[in-house]
């Protein structure tokens, strides 16, 4: 059994909470530090070909510096993670207004669980360990009308990081009314170590046909669109900055990736969705998932005015995001795959991220 990480103090919220850290490691040298606000990803040290490590999370070294930037870094997104149209949907005949927190052309949507979302919440949380790996469970209580969402949600969120160089993600939730849910996480990825440049270069492999376009608001159309003819093709493996500027109206609504993309496995079991290289380190993130969907994010809207960890600011495009999920919008797109829990029910779902070198 391998020892069980203890929480460490990393500070306090305005209103003096309390705010723990837990470090995870395993035995080939990874190193993660996730914090108790926001389930945040503070740090992921990997090595690349050459044994030497790197942090390739973007993020800030104070939670004072994480409580002053909306980018979500590192964070765990819900109640309804990505966006609903205009903060509403109708549910077993009732309608409901959520919180709005983000305007793209004008257009207002709630975006990852509204203005206080699971991102800006203290979670109670408890160290774990197995044979082969450190974990770090949490919990939290979105009460009923939580940013307007329906129902009690319990939710449990298990990270561990594993022998096998891999960051496992066990989501689990119920809840006593039926609600939307849908979960993910917001690491910013740099697979050349954050504040070392763009992500342009990085190699991306997604085994998704389709994808579900956006309107100017960035919010998905209903149509599952076939990625084959479109700058959105990474089928095969492309350099994520090949096509990004290309004149295409997708890529200029969101300017650039930021997108969701149907995954090929019909059912929900764990499947490969997406490989990146990055080819100067050598450093290979595979992401495994149960979900039915991944969101591209290619740090469209970092600006530079947050210096990161390292001391290096995060302007356009220094990190990626790949967020495993239900697709955006779903409880106002009755074609996509349902997000309604119901009591009685559980939600469960799994996210890997594992790291290789070639």
């Amino acid at each position: 059994m391998r020892d069980t990480p203890k929480p460490e103090s990393f500070g306090s919220m305005p209103d003096g909470t309390a705010v723990d850290v837990f470090t995870l490691t395993n035995s080939r040298g990874l190193r993660m530090r996730v914090m108790t606000y926001g389930v945040v990803v503070l740090s992921l040290d990997v090595p690349d070909r050459t044994g030497t490590l790197a942090d390739v999370v973007l993020g800030h070294g104070s939670l004072e510096a994480h409580l002053r930037d909306a980018s979500f870094h590192g964070t765990l997104a819900g109640r309804y993670a990505n966006r609903i149209a205009l903060g509403k949907f109708t549910l077993d005949g009732n309608e409901y207004t959520v919180a709005t927190n983000n305007e793209p052309a004008g257009i207002p949507c709630a975006l990852h669980g509204g203005v206080k979302g699971f991102d800006k919440v203290v979670w109670k949380a408890e160290g774990l360990s197995c044979a082969e790996a450190q974990g770090a469970r949490f919990h939290h209580t979105s009460p009923d009308g939580d940013e307007g969402y329906p129902g009690n949600l319990e939710v449990s969120i298990t990270y561990w990081l594993t022998d096998s160089d891999e960051w496992q993600i066990e989501y689990e939730a119920h809840t006593d009314k039926a609600t939307p849910v849908n979960l993910t996480q917001h690491a910013y990825f740099n697979l050349k170590g954050e504040g070392c440049g763009d992500i342009l270069d990085h190699e991306l492999t997604l085994h998704a046909a389709r994808f579900t376009p956006v309107n100017v608001g960035l919010i998905p159309t209903g149509e599952l669109r076939a990625v084959a003819g479109t700058p959105l093709d990474f089928t095969a493996p492309s350099v994520i900055g090949e096509r990004i500027e290309a004149d295409d109206e997708q890529l200029r609504f969101a300017r650039g990736y930021d997108h969701n993309f149907v995954l090929n496995h019909a059912d929900d079991d764990l499947t490969l969705a997406a490989r990146v290289h990055e080819p100067v380190s050598g450093r290979v993130m595979e992401v495994l998932t149960t979900e039915p969907g991944v969101q591209f994010y290619t740090g469209n809207f970092l600006t530079g005015e947050h210096c990161g960890k390292s001391g290096q600011p995060y302007p356009f495009r220094h990190g990626f995001c790949l967020e495993t999920q239900h697709f955006p919008d779903s409880p106002n797109q009755p074609s996509f795959p349902n997000t309604i829990l119901r009591p009685g029910e559980t939600l469960r779902s799994k996210t890997i991220y594992r790291f290789l070198t070639a």
